[in-house]
């Protein structure tokens, strides 16, 4: 499999550039199979660090860079169809680059494709090794490629999925009044990974509301140990990584009976949402999934309140291109995946969303989840 990604990736590149690179990236896994960790929030430095990754060029048996750490402590060094070399800890990264280099016959004015993950470090550097090199997207020759999803990534979405609802059951039967929404974000974490995850494919988040609890958004510090009392709306975003995969899932939990308008709001995003599935289909483009979906809550009068775009594109990434938006013409083709995730979000009320990972289909969406389509009420 990946030795075919290789060399469809390679075929592209002869038509485009002289030279790729590709760091420890998405794009990379998509293309050699080597694993991600989860990211760090400050920075993780290892000398030499910015030639860490592929190095390619048409008619070459590609190279991969390793820094000691990496190969040694990472367990990097096993990846198949590519040739590994090591750089100490004392190595000089340029000298190892500029061999690399020489051996595929790069020269000055080079077209040199970088994957948009590339540290500014890399290209600074390479200007030095490469006078006069011209750069240009390796992710943009990549996009065309990683957009469609085999069936063997498909199957990997859906146990990424399957995931996700799992350890989302067992926190459903865990919640009680009075909890903060720490504690129900520790045990979300807790049962990704419990279940199979490798860990949450980005930070997991609740937003709740209510008349009592106003929606804040980006103080994480601030509202993480505010303690849940009825009534509130309880809205989580979360979801599992599996074999590299990303899940993205969404779903309302009301503390204590809900009202009316909380259950009208329930009632709307689940049929905006239906909507949504529905206008994905061969043929069609984002933008009018996007409008199918807005419309059912703008005829309830309530579109201002439906905040931001009806999806993403998802795979090795949370957030992949195409987005389902105004202005995203793109053709749908079967093999695309999005996030369908309808919301009504109000500051001093109640909110409600859901969210679920689709495949295009050739009449419409398949959801890859289907458990918790009801408002969840806890006691």
């Amino acid at each position: 499999m990946y030795a075919n990604r290789l060399d469809q990736f390679l075929h592209r590149l002869a038509d485009a550039a002289d030279l790729a690179f590709l760091p420890i990236s998405a794009d990379l896994q998509y293309l050699t199979g080597l694993p991600r960790d989860l990211p760090s929030f400050g920075a993780v430095l290892h000398p030499g660090a910015w030639a860490e990754g592929l190095w390619a060029a048409p008619g070459h048996t590609p190279v991969l860079i390793l820094t000691r750490m990496s190969a040694e402590f990472g367990g990097l060094a096993g990846v198949a169809d590519v040739r590994v070399r090591l750089l100490g800890d004392h190595d000089d990264p340029a000298v190892l680059v500029r061999d690399v280099l020489r051996e595929f016959g790069i020269s000055g004015q080079a077209r040199i494709a970088l994957s948009d993950r590339a540290l500014a470090e890399t290209v600074v550097a390479v200007q030095r090794l490469v006078e006069g090199a011209r750069f240009l997207s390796a992710t943009d020759l990549l996009r065309p490629l990683r957009r469609i999803k085999s069936p063997q990534e498909m199957a990997l979405l859906r146990r990424a999925g399957e995931i996700t609802e799992a350890a989302f059951a067992v926190v459903l039967a865990m919640l009680k009044p009075g909890m903060t929404e720490l504690d129900i974000i520790a045990e979300v974490d807790y049962q990704l990974q419990r279940h199979g995850s490798l860990g949450p494919s980005f930070p997991t988040t609740l937003y709740c509301s209510g008349p009592r609890h106003p929606l804040i958004f980006g103080k994480r510090t601030e509202t993480q140990n505010r303690v849940l009392l009825p009534p509130v709306a309880v809205l989580f975003d979360f979801g599992a990584i599996y074999e590299g995969y990303c899940y993205d899932f969404g779903r309302t939990v009301a503390f204590g009976e809900p009202p009316e308008d909380l259950r009208r709001y329930f009632d709307l995003v689940m049929a905006s949402q239906a909507a949504g599935i529905a206008a994905l289909r061969v043929g069609a483009t984002c933008e009018q999934a996007d409008a199918a979906a807005r419309a059912v809550i703008a005829e309830a009068g309530l579109g201002n309140l439906f905040r931001h775009r009806l999806g993403h594109g998802i795979g090795l990434d949370v957030h992949e291109p195409p987005f389902l938006t105004a202005g995203d013409s793109t053709v749908l083709e079967e093999g695309m995946t999005f996030t369908v995730e309808p919301s009504i979000t109000t500051f001093d009320g109640f909110s409600a969303r859901v969210e679920d990972v689709v495949a295009v289909g050739a009449d419409g969406g398949e959801p890859l989840t289907h458990g918790f389509q009801t408002l969840y009420v806890v006691e």
